[in-house]
């Protein structure tokens, strides 16, 4: 009989497996990821994680139907660790194996970090380089995407849930970043579609290379799919961990406080100016932004989708706060259905997470059309309504400029239950602008004038004192304060302070239906 193994003996042939499973697949496998310019999976977890807080789970699973005694590891690297000191959970998959295909282990490891991840409440972050379910697997692949999928849905709203593309995700793997809370896209290399090129081609006869199809800028500027293309992986994962900063771990918690030596009462003079006067002129909302939240650190979402919204995240007074803001630089701010869908969606986050909602207000309405009209425009608006209305955390809105018919009362106007509405003086709320108002209402009598130009010009600033003046808003307690804009900054500080215990609860229900 052979003598046993000693302790040292098998702590030796720990470490050697360890040291195997760690190299994926091997050399020349993390060189040829190396050389596309990519990172390997445990790479990327280096980066996102706090030195040293990593520890891998599930390390030495092997293959389905591995040969016994083999040293080839699954294609995905999970574990926990911290970012920031906070705890965070993190499955990478590692192209270097398999292409980092999902197979029934593959699956069954990330499940295991998800379900640790949702019963110790801390966020989710999902690393993608994959080329999709393992045919090998067959079924087995499928039934693990499909059970991923439900974890991120039973997930949703419970535990932040964050995917990054840093390599090709197709077919079944696009959905679970889909339902995630947000996607970072790493320019030139994250590509994710449902069936690539080559499909397309013989199917439709189109041509369209990966990057066009599925790549960062197609999915941040058109689909939406996106919330951030970032160049570079280092840069992609330093704003991942920016962005977790702003969140709590979980839905029973408030975001973490964050010390700042920007004082809450400082006064911003350039608020005088940065908003013309005239309705019609356009300016950039995010000057406005970047002069009240603490710092000037604000964290765009959604940048270059749909960008007349703006939202994003910043802190106020140290609390952290999610910005909605109409945004005059495109198309004058009106709201079309990707502004809706996008900021419906962002507002649910908020509310979801304990995170108060601040809405800058200058819109002119809903943008008209026949491709807005048939493409949904009443469903997709009515997503926003919705998401404002269902909101229980505090809501403040300050009107800047202008807020006219439907769209006056989706942004967090006081009738969708918001808790403080503030206004500039250059405010106005009304059925329709001015113009259009005096267009319909007072026709005949312009027409019987002597000079209707002169005349028309005088009923608009009737029709503006007497009907869209903050004032006559104010007065009627639609607004609770007309102020000055160079007090914005202090008045919202204030505001959150008096509502941070803010206590509301909606009707017991299953859950809503909102209009999808």
């Amino acid at each position: 009989m052979a003598d046993q193994m000693t302790a040292e003996q098998k702590l030796a042939q720990l470490e050697h497996l360890k040291a195997a499973f760690a190299q994926g697949g091997g050399p020349k496998r993390v060189e040829a990821q190396h050389a596309r310019g990519k990172l390997t999976a445990r790479e990327r977890i280096d980066l996102l994680l706090d030195p040293g807080s990593f520890d891998e789970l599930d390390a030495l699973v092997r293959p389905r139907g591995s040969a016994a005694g083999a040293e080839t590891a699954e294609a995905v690297v999970t574990g926990w660790g911290k970012v920031e000191g906070r705890p965070v959970y993190v499955f990478s998959y590692d192209f270097t194996l398999y292409g980092g295909s999902l197979s029934e282990a593959v699956a069954e490891k990330i499940l295991k970090v998800m379900d640790l991840a949702m019963m110790t409440g801390a966020p989710l972050v999902g690393i993608q380089d994959s080329g999709g379910a393992r045919i090998q697997d067959g079924p087995e692949s499928l039934r693990g995407f499909g059970e991923i999928f439900a974890m991120n849905t039973l997930a949703s709203g419970v535990i932040p849930q964050i995917s990054v593309i840093m390599g090709p995700s197709a077919g079944g793997a696009v959905y679970s970043p889909a339902i995630t809370d947000f996607c970072f896209m790493t320019e030139g290399s994250g590509q994710m579609y449902i069936t690539g090129p080559d499909v397309i081609r013989a199917v439709t006869g189109e041509e369209v290379t990966h990057e066009e199809l599925g790549g960062a800028d197609a999915h941040a500027t058109r689909s939406g799919v996106a919330h951030f293309a970032v160049a570079g992986e280092e840069e992609t994962l330093t704003e991942v961990r920016r962005l977790l900063s702003f969140f709590p771990s979980n839905n029973a918690e408030d975001p973490p406080a964050h010390p700042t030596n920007d004082d809450p009462e400082r006064s911003e003079d350039d608020l005088l100016s940065i908003v013309p006067a005239e309705p019609n002129r356009p300016y950039d909302v995010r000057e406005v932004i970047d002069r009240i939240v603490d710092d000037g650190d604000f964290m765009e979402v959604h940048e270059l989708f749909a960008p007349n919204i703006v939202v994003g995240f910043g802190r106020m007074g140290g609390r952290s706060v999610g910005f909605v803001a109409n945004q005059p630089m495109h198309l004058a701010g009106s709201l079309d259905i990707n502004a809706a869908r996008k900021s419906a969606r962002f507002v649910r986050f908020c509310d979801c997470f304990n995170i108060p909602l601040i809405t800058l207000v200058d819109v002119p309405g809903y943008l008209p059309g026949i491709s807005q009209e048939y493409g949904g425009i009443i469903t997709h608006g009515a997503k926003l309504l919705f998401a404002y209305s269902e909101a229980t955390v505090p809501k403040i809105a300050v009107l800047l400029r202008k807020a006219y018919g439907g769209a006056y009362l989706v942004m967090s106007s006081k009738h969708l239950r918001g808790d403080m509405n503030f206004a500039w003086p250059t405010g106005e709320v009304a059925v329709m602008g001015p113009d259009g108002a005096v267009n319909i209402v007072y026709r005949e009598e312009m027409a019987k004038a002597a000079d209707p130009e002169a005349r028309r010009k005088e009923l608009v600033e009737e029709y503006r004192e007497k009907f869209a003046s903050p004032y006559v808003t104010a007065g009627r307690g639609f607004l609770d304060d007309v102020i000055d804009p160079r007090r914005t900054r202090a008045k919202i500080i204030r505001a959150l302070e008096m509502l941070q215990n803010k206590a509301d609860r909606n009707p017991p229900k299953k859950h809503g239906n909102i209009p999808l």
